[in-house]
């Protein structure tokens, strides 16, 4: 089957790569270009752990097809942090203990900080129900829900 040539915008870099008609987004993140922060869960977009942002709406990539980025900006959570400075996100997040194993913690830092650049200072429940297409079998949600509103809190404060 031939491949396409893509041309898109990863985390404010230029990026080109080839890829099948019928490969995920999250394919081509992973195995073409190395990004392997995002996680893949459950492949059918029920888990949020391939959790990223597309022309800076959330979505998930086990559910876009490669071919869909042509000229498109990606977020992933490479991108989330300056260098080697943490985001205050991923920061409060290893501050309050919210996460274990890893698996679901990307999308969620994802999906957070996309929820935080629309609205600065949600409440506990627009968290929880921000990050309701997440799972995380491990920690529970409440350290997760203390996390985002201490970060919230840091980034208001910061401005």
């Amino acid at each position: 089957m031939p491949k396409t040539h893509i041309t898109t915008r990863i985390n404010d870099d230029e990026v080109e790569f080839l890829c099948e008609p019928r490969q995920t987004l999250l394919e081509v993140l992973r195995e073409e270009l190395g990004l392997t922060g995002t996680k893949e869960g459950c492949g059918t977009g029920d888990c949020g752990a391939c959790s990223i942002t597309l022309d800076g709406r959330l979505v998930c990539a086990c559910l876009v097809l490669a071919v869909e980025a042509q000229g498109r900006e990606i977020g992933t959570v490479e991108g989330v942090a300056d260098g080697d400075t943490l985001h205050p996100l991923q920061a409060k997040f290893l501050e309050h203990a919210a996460l274990q194993c890893g698996i679901c913690t990307p999308g969620l830092i994802v999906a957070a900080k996309s929820l935080l650049e629309r609205n600065p200072d949600p409440s506990e429940t627009e968290i929880r129900y921000w990050l309701a297409g997440n799972l995380c079998r491990c920690t529970g949600y409440d350290k997760i829900i203390r996390a985002v509103q201490d970060a919230a809190s840091e980034l208001r404060t910061s401005q």
